[in-house]
């Protein structure tokens, strides 16, 4: 099996060194997972070997993790440490730099469906894939193609995982070329480097090969293995009568409704991490209400008729959606008081387009004073507003609902620019004052 191993990483040396004489940057996508932490090991000891026969690594090396901003809490912990370990040691040894990737704000999972009543995602309608993991990891390509006019992005993928990924990878396969092309993004190719090895050799790999960078791989294997549904993906190569079954473990974002159940968190709490109780309980239910016509719009965003009458979620759906995840929240921050499921940005930015929305009966701030029992700061008040406020109070004293009219236009306006999205201003002020004209008739 060493044998075997160093095949394989003399196979990265000759493509880093002598099968490609350009300088393009090798990307390395980098999940965590027990694929990507092999490959990474592997393409690790290669250029070590390389900076120890030659002295020079010739192109640049990136490893880059993309953070959806809703993983699995216990996958975010533990890929952080890694990556932290990976900056270091990588200062000492060799030139890999790190680099981490999370969704534009307007883009996040919650600014989406709580902000704009997007329905959680599932397999008709799954807009989450491309604005969480995608988009932010083809800017930094978009990047480096910029700068060099080609790209290569090591993946993790094996042949022996699924005949679907197998049958991906022999359809993007070039005859005699270990570089396939890109199926969407041009001028870059990608390589896959453990595309030949088995489950067993993966796990043998892992609990047998040191970290280079200082991890323990025991760690690894050990929330495989408290996360496993069955024995699918267990091993049946094991070095030493401590290891046990590591089962099929599936990991993601912990609100993923486009699977039927999530097997591994469920697996996790029945192993003892009881605390991630809440948030399988808020997935669930996210899940068993996605389809409830009570909670959806008849309308499409843009205004047309949704197909079935099944649009975005009703404002105080999406209202009752941000409550219960203050209330999950609150939980698990009992036994994790670091962990926050939104942040603060994301808050703002749904209350943003709420009032975008015309939707000025639901604050974000009241639905956290109600959870938390104290004010959020949401930044729209201060001592001179106060003073605003007053005299405005006082020009529309004989006519107070032109006051809230304008407050909702003042709003408008302020918010405009918070999500990059400056167009449809005008239109979104001309609509409320012809609905507040209908009003008046």
């Amino acid at each position: 099996m060493a044998k075997f191993i160093q095949i394989l990483i003399d196979e990265i040396i000759d493509q880093y060194v002598y099968a490609d004489d350009t300088n393009r940057p090798w990307i390395i996508g980098f999940s965590g997972g027990k694929d990507s932490t092999v490959m990474l090991q592997l393409v690790w000891k290669a250029i070590s070997q390389i900076k120890e026969l030659t002295g020079i690594v010739k192109r640049d090396i990136y490893v880059i993790c993309n953070d959806t901003m809703v993983e699995n809490p216990i996958i975010t912990e533990y890929v952080y440490r890694v990556l932290d370990k990976i900056e270091q040691a990588a200062e000492q040894d060799i030139p890999i730099k790190v680099i981490k990737t999370i969704p534009r704000l307007e883009d996040s999972f919650w600014v989406n469906l709580i902000g704009r009543g997007y329905p959680a995602p599932n397999n008709a309608f799954r807009w989450c894939t491309e604005r969480l993991k995608i988009k932010p990891t083809s800017r930094f390509l978009i990047e480096q193609l910029d700068e060099f006019g080609e790209a290569i992005i090591l993946i993790g993928t094996r042949t022996a995982e699924s005949a679907s990924r197998a049958r991906s990878m022999k359809k993007h396969s070039i005859k005699g070329k270990r570089l396939t092309k890109h199926p969407t993004q041009p001028n870059t190719y990608m390589y896959a480097p453990i595309r030949s090895l088995s489950l067993e050799e993966v796990w043998y790999v892992i609990n047998t090969m040191k970290s280079p960078w200082g991890s323990d791989n025991k760690e690894l294997f050990q929330i495989y293995s408290d996360a496993s549904a069955d024995d699918y993906e267990c091993p049946t190569v094991v070095t030493n009568k401590e290891h046990k079954s590591c089962g099929q473990s599936r990991f993601g974002c912990w609100v993923c409704t486009v699977v039927k159940e999530d097997k591994s968190m469920t697996a996790l709490i029945e192993n003892g991490l009881i605390w991630l109780t809440p948030l399988l309980k808020f997935r669930n239910q996210l899940s068993e209400e996605r389809n409830f016509i009570e909670h959806r719009m008849p309308e499409r965003r843009n205004g047309t008729a949704a197909i079935n009458g099944m649009g975005p979620y009703y404002p105080w759906y999406r209202a009752k959606i941000l409550e219960r995840l203050f209330e999950t929240q609150k939980e698990i921050q009992k036994e994790k008081p670091h962990i926050e499921l939104i942040t603060n940005q994301e808050l703002v930015a749904i209350q943003t387009i709420w009032y975008r929305d015309f939707v000025f009966n639901h604050k974000v701030s009241e639905i956290y004073r109600k959870a938390y029992k104290i004010n959020l700061d949401m930044k729209d008040q201060n001592e001179k507003h106060e003073k605003e406020l007053e005299l405005l109070k006082k020009s529309c004293k004989d006519k107070p609902t032109d006051f809230d009219l304008i407050q909702e236009l003042l709003t408008l306006q302020k918010n405009k620019s918070l999500l990059n999205r400056k167009r449809g201003l005008k239109e979104d002020i001309e609509n409320r004052i012809e609905e507040y004209l209908k009003k008046e008739k």
